[in-house]
């Protein structure tokens, strides 16, 4: 079994990518928990148009609960199919 120890990911940079919802924010928010810096990227953003699979999330809410969690969580809006 995986123990975490708190922490260990300090001064260490992610990118997730699809992180507003669904496996890419559960990964995110695992790495904020380990202190790591999480550049938290997606399509969907604050006050933009509803996502087309109708499931809510943001890039900014997922960031907000990294920095949460003990990390650092940038939110930075992609659309990694452009």
């Amino acid at each position: 079994m995986f123990d975490s120890v708190p922490g260990r990911l300090k001064d260490k940079v992610a990118v997730v990518a699809g992180a507003s919802r669904g496996c890419g924010r559960g990964i995110a928010l695992a790495l904020g928990e380990e202190s790591a810096t999480v550049y938290v990227t997606g399509r969907t953003i604050r006050g933009g148009p509803p996502p087309i699979d109708g499931i809510s999330g943001t890039i900014e809410e997922t960031a907000d609960e990294v920095t949460r969690r003990g990390g650092v969580g940038i939110p930075l809006q992609i659309d990694h199919t452009d």
